[in-house]
């Protein structure tokens, strides 16, 4: 496989046909890479609001009243979501984790459990207590999981676009998120571009090789 094609095609869609919907198998292998994304000693903090009807997005669009450039971005689309990463680790959300992991078969005994909560809890120790930015780091890992599902999506061939033009507050008012302990970071809509779409027939621009790369 060659990710050079679809990483130059990838970019950020401006219009998206509201005819075309994602197929439910695409969109599954989109969620999969949602929940199959890596975090920092596989802490998980993040959740997502999904929009796939017009009710749903209808609910997330209220959140770009005033950034109205955005809101056919979130109709139009074929689906919606909404990251929201944790504002702290629960120990409801670490226990959750360890026991899926013992489920899952990564340990194969007592102490091997013990040692993967510990060393969780060892960096999650290091962000809340002597970095204080427990939250900032959970905002970390769910960006990396945007990043990983962005490409996913490009893979597949789905046009998607980020979005930070948005009342976040809204959203976590919206759909309850800091009453559940977590607070939206970011809004990504998903489907395919619209034939008017003027960013698609523009040649992407990025910085080169011997800018931003230096041998070590």
């Amino acid at each position: 496989m060659n990710t050079s094609t679809f990483t130059a095609q990838r970019y950020s869609t401006k219009a998206f046909d509201p005819a075309r919907k994602i197929s439910a198998e695409d969109w599954a292998n989109i969620q999969d890479a949602l929940r199959q994304s890596p975090s920092s000693v596989n802490i998980q903090p993040w959740h997502f609001m999904v929009g796939s009807d017009d009710a749903g997005k209808a609910r997330i669009a209220k959140a770009f009243a005033n950034f109205p450039f955005n809101t056919n971005k979130v109709l139009d689309a074929s689906h919606v979501v909404v990251f929201a990463s944790a504002i702290e680790a629960s120990e409801e959300l670490l226990n959750a984790i360890l026991e899926k992991e013992d489920q899952d078969g990564r340990y194969a005994k007592a102490e091997d459990k013990k040692t993967g909560d510990d060393v969780r809890r060892l960096f999650l120790g290091i962000h809340r207590n002597n970095l204080k930015d427990e939250p900032e780091w959970f905002a970390r890992q769910t960006y990396l999981n945007l990043g990983f599902t962005l490409m996913t999506a490009a893979a597949l061939g789905i046009d998607s676009v980020p979005m930070e033009g948005v009342d976040l507050a809204a959203l976590d008012a919206e759909f309850g998120l800091k009453e559940k302990g977590y607070q939206a970071l970011a809004v990504v809509s998903f489907g395919y571009r619209a034939e008017d779409d003027f960013n698609a027939k523009l040649p992407k621009s990025r910085l080169a090789d011997d800018v931003i790369f230096t041998q070590a």
